[in-house]
This record gives C-alpha cells, sequence and structure tokens, in this order.
C-alpha cells in the first residue's frame, strides 16, 4: 500500500490493563502469552502486537467476539485510553505522544465518534444536540447552527431541527448520534458497535444510509462490529480479532476464501457466501475453448462442446457450437441474447443464468473483455465447499 493511501497507520500497538504494565510486557517480550501474563500478574492483554493500515476514503470493519480487543483498539485511535507500547500515526503523524492540547485539537478536528448509546441530551433540541461538539469547541453559533443544519441534511434529518430526543424514534436518535459526529467533518469517523441497539429493519436502513455517506463523500470510517453480516454489507476491508491479535485483514472475498485459520472461518460457517464471492473469484479461463478471430489462437478442443468467439481486444463476439462451424447463425448461441455476467456479479445473481445455459456462463470485466467462463459444476462446488 503506498503510505500516500494511508489515513492511519498502527505499529506494534500493546495494550496491558493493570497496574505493573511494565512487568507484563516484560513477560510477553520473552515469549509468554497473554494467559500466562494473567495468571502470573492478572494484568490483562487488551490489544497484542497490532500493526496495519486504513486506506484514505474505505470503510474499514474490526470485528471479533467478545473480549477480542475490538472495542479497545478503536479507543486507542483517538487515545480514549492510552496505548502501553507502540505507535500510531494520523496522515504520518505519530499521534501517540502528542500532549492534551494537540491531543484535544486532534479529536475536535480530525476524528468523529459515534458509539452504541445515542448519548443526546434530552432537555437539548435535535439541532442543539448535533452542534454540541462545535459548541464546545468554541464555533460561533451562527456557523455551528450552519453546520449542525447541513450534517442533518446529510442523515435525512432536515425539518427535525426544532425536535427534542424523545420525539425520536430509536434510528431517528441514531441519526442524530452521527450528525453530531459529521458536523465536524472529520477525517475519520469512528463507530463502536454504533447500529447494534437498533431494531433489525432500522439497522438495515442506518447500514445503507453509512454506505450511502461514504460513497458520496468519500469518508475514511473505521466500524466496530461483532456482526458479520454487517460486516460483510458494509466493509471494504475487515480486520479479525482474537485474543487481542489481529489474525487477519482481507476483503470478504478474501476472508472467505483464503481463511488464516478456524478462528476466521467459524466467523462465516451458515453465511451464504454467494451474496459475496464475485463471478471473478470463481470464473475459470481454458485457452483452449478460445478462438480469436485473428485465427492466432489455437483450434478448438474436440471435448468441448462449446467456443467463445474473440476478437482482438479481448472482447467476447459470441458462443458458438465447437462442431458447428459452418452452421448458420441461427444455429449459433450469441452472448448477445443473455443477461451480461462481469467479474463483480455476485455468485447469487449468476446461479439462474448458469441454470438455464447450455453452456457454461461466459465472464466479462466492466469493458467487455472476456475474463473466463463459469460452470454449474464450478459454482455447485464452490458453494459446497463454502
Amino acid at each position: 500500500m503506498n503510505s500516500s493511501d494511508e489515513i492511519i497507520s498502527v505499529k506494534n500497538i500493546f495494550k496491558v490493563f493493570g497496574a505493573q504494565p511494565d512487568v507484563a510486557m516484560n513477560m510477553l517480550k520473552s515469549g509468554a502469552s497473554k494467559d500466562e501474563v494473567f495468571k502470573k500478574t492478572g494484568q490483562v492483554i487488551g490489544v497484542f502486537d497490532a500493526s496495519f493500515s486504513v486506506k484514505r476514503g474505505e470503510i474499514f470493519v474490526i470485528m471479533g467476539l467478545s473480549g477480542s480487543g475490538k472495542s479497545t483498539m478503536v479507543r486507542l485511535f483517538n487515545r480514549l485510553i492510552e496505548p502501553t507500547s507502540g505507535s500510531i500515526y494520523l496522515n504520518g503523524r505519530e499521534i501517540t505522544g502528542l500532549a492534551d492540547k494537540a491531543l484535544l485539537d486532534v479529536r475536535r478536528k480530525e476524528m468523529g465518534m459515534v458509539f452504541q448509546s445515542f448519548a443526546l441530551m434530552p432537555h437539548m433540541s435535535v439541532l442543539e444536540n448535533t452542534a454540541f461538539g462545535l459548541e464546545i469547541s468554541g464555533v460561533s453559533e451562527t456557523e455551528r447552527h450552519s453546520r449542525a443544519r447541513e450534517a442533518l441534511s446529510q442523515v435525512g434529518l432536515a425539518g427535525h431541527e426544532h425536535s427534542y430526543p424523545h420525539q425520536l424514534s430509536g434510528g431517528m436518535q441514531q441519526r442524530v448520534g452521527l450528525a453530531r459526529a459529521l458536523a465536524n467533518d472529520p477525517a475519520i469517523l469512528l463507530m463502536d458497535e454504533a447500529f447494534s441497539a437498533l431494531d433489525p429493519l432500522i439497522r438495515s436502513e442506518m447500514q445503507g444510509e453509512l454506505i450511502r455517506l461514504q460513497a458520496e463523500q468519500k469518508r475514511t470510517i473505521i466500524f466496530i462490529s461483532h456482526d458479520i453480516e454487517e460486516a460483510i454489507r458494509i466493509g471494504h476491508r475487515i480486520a479479525i480479532m482474537e485474543g487481542g491479535r489481529v489474525v487477519q485483514i482481507g476483503t470478504p472475498q478474501e476472508l472467505i476464501n483464503q481463511p488464516a485459520n478456524e478462528y476466521v472461518r467459524t466467523f462465516f460457517k451458515g453465511f451464504d457466501s454467494s451474496r459475496v464471492l464475485k463471478a471473478g473469484d470463481v470464473a475459470q479461463f481454458d485457452p483452449q475453448v478460445i478462438c480469436r478471430v485473428n485465427g492466432k489462437a489455437p483450434h478448438f478442443d474436440a471435448a468441448s462442446s462449446f467456443g467463445y468467439l474473440i476478437d482482438e481486444h479481448d472482447r467476447l463476439i459470441g458462443v458458438v457450437d465447437t462442431d458447428a462451424s459452418g452452421a448458420g447463425a441461427a444455429e449459433r448461441y450469441s452472448l448477445h441474447e443473455q443477461q451480461p455476467v462481469y467479474t463483480d456479479t455476485p455468485l447469487h445473481d449468476v446461479l439462474d443464468i448458469a441454470a438455464n445455459l447450455p453452456y457454461p456462463v461466459p465472464v466479462l470485466d466492466r469493458e467487455g473483455a472476456f475474463k473466463g467462463t463459469l460452470s454449474k459444476n464450478q459454482l455447485l462446488q464452490t458453494l459446497s465447499r463454502h
């Protein structure tokens, strides 16, 4: 990853909870496990030697079971809790050593945080709640109300400025919490289990809202979750934590296809991987079933019933019977009569198409170049494996 693409970088971060962190760190450096440290000293290792980077403009999800260290990690980013060892960089600047005033500036201007608890002031209007952080920062009333109105509009609450929290649904209250964070226009939005207290339908609605906001504004969002469905829906990349360690980071497709260990694999048990895996993840490229119109490729393999005609720009012209080279156009199978399947098409959307075609489904990239085929057997094997 190019360093200019990184907005936040974590280097060998440890967090020890207890009165003897130095003793615990010395034991860890000598090779002791976190369980050994706890048994001998009572010190709890919240985060163990974490190193990773978050890309500018991505939704980066940190997930794990209860006690895995995910919420500890997000609080280390803005130093609501202090790391025992290691460094955190924001836009290339180390923030782990900042003094109080400089740290306060970072929290106010660079990072916004949304918690599971809405934490709204019941005696304040929606507008006043949204502008509260700006008021603390000393922003004038005119400016803070203007920015608060803009943030409320972004989350779909225009017209509710003068309502009070008790007059809003849970989903609307969480939108106010999100608007309050957005009003500061932070470089990074930190969200700790922000939607987990919401009803399923409202939760899904808020996930969609977050995806929309990120797409429109290209915000960097670090989202803590224990829900694999939520992580896969919103996350560009997912970091999975176990016992304070970051055990694997990757796209949903990478985690499903190449889990680092059994712990990662168990997260996806029972999950319908056809909703996440794309046609391009599974498509196979077989040069023997391809014929280029310029004649440079080998002839069709006689063992294959169908062939794929490709032009000089790798674009698919059509699908033909391999033994029907002299057949008329009416006897050929034409891709143009079928729904296109692209490398980024979810497997779930390919199933019906594959079931109704007599030949393996051709897979194209978004420029129309042929990238391979998907047969019924490939689909079945992939889905049964996952």
